[in-house]
C-alpha cells in the first residue's frame, strides 16, 4: 500500500498525499450509517444469492476443496520469490508464474506493458556519533538520493511538526533534520515520509530523517514512497525506527551538548523500467463487455516479503477468481481480477491500465480492491451512491454465517489504486477488517507470511468472490452517483 500517487493521470513525477483516503478504521471504531434508501424490489432476488453464498463459505470451510488454499498459494509464491520490488528480476519473475498458474486453473489471463520509475536501495548505514555511539535502525525512503562518498555527518534538529521547523528555521541549515512527530493517524502522519525532505531542504538541511510512520515498533523502521518538490535540492532522506527518534528527540531538548548523527546511504534513481500488470478474469455468460473488477498489486517494497502488503489482497483477489471457477459459477457480467504492478511507485500500473482503457471505463461495473490487510474480515466499505449502499447492504446480509455484513460507506476514496476509478464515478468497494496493527508490519522487514493467518484469508476469498459473483450477476447494477 503506498499514501501518494502521481498528481496527473500521464506521470508519476509529483505526488500528493491522500490524508483521509487510507486512514485504516481500527476494530469497533464507530461509523455513520449510510443514508436510508429504499431498495426492497431487489431483496428477493439478493435474498436467492443465499444458497450460492452458502456453497462458496463450505468450499473453504473445514472438509472443503478450498480450505487453505490462498495461504497455501500464497506462501509459495511468497517463498518462491520473496520481496518483488518494482524493476525486479523478482517481480517480473513472479508475474510469469501468476500467469501460468492462472492458465492451469483453467482462467483467462493476459499481461499488459507498464512504463514505471526505478529506484535502488545499496546501502544504508545511520550511526550517532555523540553523545554516544549506536547503530540506528534505518530504512532508506523510495526516491532517495544518496548520501556524497563518505556520508555526512552533522548535528541534528529535532521538531515534532512542519510548523515548530519553519518557526525555528533559522537552525536548519547544515543541519540534519528529524521529524519526531507524533502517530496520529497513517493518512494524518504520512506527509512527514512524504514531503519532509522537501521542506528541510527549502531551509538548507543537509539530510532528513524522519520517525516511522506506526503506531508500534520493536525498533522496527519503515520504508515508503517520496518525492521532491521541483524547487528544492534533493536531499538523502530516511525512516528511523519510532524508539530512536524519541531518544534523539529526548537528547537534544535537553540541551546538554550537540547531537551529531552520521549517515551514509547508497541510493539511486536510475531511469525507467519495464512491468506489466496481470490480468485474469472470468468472462461473463449473458454482458461480457461489462466488468467487475477485483484486485491487489503484485509488487511490494524491497524489504520484508510483501506477503501482507499487498500479497494478501493479490491473493484473495486472484483465488476468489480460482474459487468460482472450481465451482462453476458463471456470473452474468464478466469479473476481472487485476494484480497491479508499481503500485508503491505511485499507482503506476493503475494509471496506465486507465490511460489504456478510457473507452472501457463506462462498463466497468464497480472496482474493488483489498490493500488495507487481510485479516479477519467484518464487511465492505464502499464509495458510491445511497442506492449502491442500500444493494450492497443487502448483500452483506448474506455472509452471516461468516459474520462479515457490516457495510461503511465512506465520503473519501477507498482502496488505493481502485482511487482512480472512483475518481470517474464508479463505485469502489475494499475490504473491510480487523487490520488495527497492519501498520505494525507495513513496508517493514516484518511483513512476512507469519503476519498472516490461513483460516482467515479463507473468510476474505469467500467474503471478496462471493460479493464479485453477486455483484455480477445480479439483474441491476451498482447505480452510480
Amino acid at each position: 500500500m503506498n499514501s501518494t500517487r502521481g498528481s496527473k493521470l500521464l506521470g508519476w513525477s509529483a505526488f500528493t498525499i491522500l490524508v483521509a483516503a487510507f486512514t485504516l478504521l481500527p476494530t469497533g471504531q464507530s461509523q455513520p450509517s449510510p443514508p436510508a434508501v429504499n431498495c426492497d424490489y431487489i431483496d428477493a432476488e439478493v435474498n436467492s444469492y443465499q444458497p450460492v453464498v452458502d456453497r462458496i463459505i463450505a468450499a473453504v470451510s473445514q472438509g472443503g476443496h478450498f480450505q487453505a488454499h490462498t495461504y497455501s498459494t500464497l506462501a509459495d509464491f511468497v517463498d518462491k520469490f520473496g520481496p518483488r520490488m518494482t524493476g525486479s528480476e523478482a517481480l517480473e519473475n513472479s508475474i510469469d508464474f501468476m500467469v501460468k498458474e492462472s492458465k492451469d486453473f483453467g482462467l483467462e489471463v493476459w499481461t499488459e506493458n507498464v512504463t514505471a520509475p526505478k529506484w535502488e536501495r545499496h546501502f544504508e548505514k545511520v550511526t550517532l556519533v555523540k553523545p554516544w555511539k549506536s547503530d540506528i535502525p534505518v530504512s532508506t525512503l523510495g526516491g532517495s538520493v544518496g548520501t556524497p562518498q563518505g556520508g555526512i555527518t552533522a548535528e541534528v534538529v529535532v521538531f515534532k511538526s512542519f510548523a515548530e521547523l519553519i518557526d525555528k528555521s533559522n537552525l536548519v541549515a547544515g543541519k540534519i533534520v528529524v521529524f519526531n512527530q507524533d502517530f496520529v493517524s497513517y493518512g494524518e502522519t504520512v506527509k512527514y515520509r512524504s514531503k519532509g525532505a522537501s521542506v528541510a531542504s527549502k531551509y538548507g538541511a543537509v539530510a532528513t530523517l524522519i520517525r516511522s510512520v506506526t503506531p508500534y515498533s520493536l525498533a522496527t523502521p519503515h520504508t515508503g514512497h517520496q518525492s521532491y518538490d521541483a524547487a528544492v535540492k534533493p536531499i538523502p532522506t530516511a525512516c528511523i525506527a519510532p524508539e530512536y527518534a524519541e531518544m534523539l528527540y529526548r537528547m537534544y531538548r535537553r540541551g546538554d551538548g550537540p547531537v551529531v548523527v552520521s549517515i551514509n546511504i547508497d541510493a539511486r534513481n536510475v531511469g525507467t523500467t519495464n512491468t506489466r500488470n496481470t490480468i485474469v478474469q472470468i468472462r461473463g455468460r449473458e454482458c461480457p463487455d461489462k466488468v467487475v473488477i477485483t484486485s491487489g498489486h503484485l509488487d511490494s517494497w524491497d524489504v520484508g516479503q510483501g506477503a501482507m502488503d499487498d500479497g494478501g489482497g493479490a491473493f484473495i483477489s486472484w483465488n476468489s477468481l480460482v474459487l468460482l471457477q472450481s465451482l462453476q459459477l458463471k456470473p452474468r457480467r464478466t469479473i476481472r481480477g487485476i494484480l497491479w504492478t508499481a503500485e508503491e511507485q505511485g499507482y503506476v500500473g493503475a494509471i496506465a491500465y486507465v490511460k489504456k482503457h478510457q473507452e472501457e471505463l463506462k462498463n466497468i461495473t464497480v472496482a474493488m480492491e483489498s490493500d488495507d490487510g487481510t485479516f479477519t474480515p467484518f464487511g465492505l466499505s464502499l464509495k458510491g451512491s445511497p442506492e449502491a449502499a442500500c444493494i450492497l447492504n443487502k448483500v452483506l446480509r448474506l455472509f452471516k454465517p461468516i459474520n462479515a455484513t457490516r457495510l461503511v460507506q465512506s465520503k473519501y476514496p477507498v482502496g488505493s489504486d481502485i482511487e482512480l476509478f472512483q475518481e470517474k464515478n464508479i463505485p469502489g468497494v475494499a475490504l473491510l477488517n480487523d487490520n488495527a496493527k497492519y501498520f505494525w508490519y507495513h513496508h517493514t522487514r516484518a511483513d512476512t507470511m507469519s503476519v498472516l493467518d490461513s483460516d482467515t484469508l479463507d473468510l476474505c476469498t469467500a467474503l471478496w468472490g462471493g460479493v464479485a459473483y453477486i455483484l455480477a450477476d445480479l439483474s441491476v447494477e451498482l447505480p452510480r452517483t
